[in-house]
């Protein structure tokens, strides 16, 4: 199968869905004449013209709000955000509007639209370019959450996003978008709400989702040279939570970690972590534990990047503490 990177499966997921319905077109920061800040949307103005691919001013909250109307009068929009840091400005228009119109309007105005960009850390880029927010998203009602880690998943579900009758949040990383995977040339796409078991183990399930699903891999090649098996599942959808699968794998393995690029409080993980010890409480044998970002700003210096977030050694010793292996 051929390989293709991160971005070029975004981009032929946004190709592909134009190409299917005149409805859809691209708006946003840089993606047009720029070709797009991480080179995503890369000849697309060529292909469909200025009329569905445009070019915005720095200005979220109006372009978010265009793009919404447009939503709710029949069109298919995709909105890039160069990163969803500068989308805090676009919330009004994603949390009043966008996720609310539909049981605003008695179901009569639905808004079919997604929200897509590069989210979470990416190196020394500061406190204000560093933050993670699927789950800040995740807590509004009438959104859909997406957060995917590899180039197949990207277009499967960027396709179904885009085909969705309801608003979708898109979640990328910055630090993927070179990354190259297994992506068929033939149409294919993922459904909504569906995890993703990536690695099959019976001592431990790991659960992660966007780039921290490196971390989960690589904990899991770690503990496999000392004869530990851990589950890996890729969440790819925030909201809707696939927990079942979730429950599924902790009820082989007795045992759960969660991995995740969020700050700790009222977090993914804490959601998971309720609904699997409300659930699957008989079949936990050790507390369930995570691993997520330093309650605290993303700070600038390398060391202090490197301590914010999650990594293998530390995942790796978390759960040898719940195999109780470090007593």
């Amino acid at each position: 199968m051929r390989q293709i990177t991160f971005r070029e499966a975004l981009r032929e997921a946004m190709q592909e869905e134009m190409r299917l319905d005149e409805r859809v077109f691209l708006m946003g920061e840089e993606v047009a004449e720029y070709n797009g800040a991480y080179k995503v949307s890369q000849g697309m103005l060529d292909e469909f013209g200025a009329k569905r691919v445009i070019d915005t001013p720095i200005a979220e909250l109006g372009f978010s709000a265009i793009a919404v109307g447009a939503a709710q009068n029949g069109l298919r929009p995709i909105v890039e955000f160069m990163t969803w840091n500068f989308a805090v400005l676009a919330l009004d228009q994603i949390l009043n509007t966008a996720s609310k119109m539909l049981a605003m309007s008695g179901g009569q105005v639905g808004c079919p639209i997604v929200f897509r960009g590069a989210n979470g850390s990416a190196g020394q880029l500061g406190a204000q370019h560093s933050t993670a927010f699927e789950s800040m998203y995740a807590n509004i009602p009438g959104i859909k959450v997406i957060s995917v880690s590899n180039p197949y998943d990207a277009k499967g579900l960027l396709k179904s996003a885009i085909r969705d009758e309801d608003p979708v949040v898109f979640m990328e990383s910055e630090l993927m978008y070179g990354d190259k995977g297994e992506v068929p040339e033939g149409e294919y796409i993922i459904p909504i709400g569906k995890a993703n078991i990536c690695r099959e183990g019976a001592d431990v399930t790991i659960v992660s989702f966007n780039k921290m699903m490196k971390v989960a891999l690589g904990a899991a090649e770690e503990l496999a040279k000392e004869n530990i098996s851990a589950e890996v599942i890729d969440l790819r959808t925030i909201r809707p939570l696939d927990w079942y699968t979730i429950l599924e794998s902790v009820k082989k393995t007795n045992r759960l970690v969660i991995v995740e690029e969020q700050w700790p409080f009222a977090s993914v993980s804490s959601e998971i972590t309720y609904r699997i010890q409300k659930e699957g409480f008989d079949y936990l044998d050790a507390p369930i534990r995570r691993i997520t970002s330093a309650d605290a700003p993303m700070h600038y210096a390398p060391n202090l990047v490197n301590a914010y977030l999650p990594d293998v050694t530390r995942t790796v010793k978390l759960i040898k503490e719940v195999m109780y292996m470090n007593k």
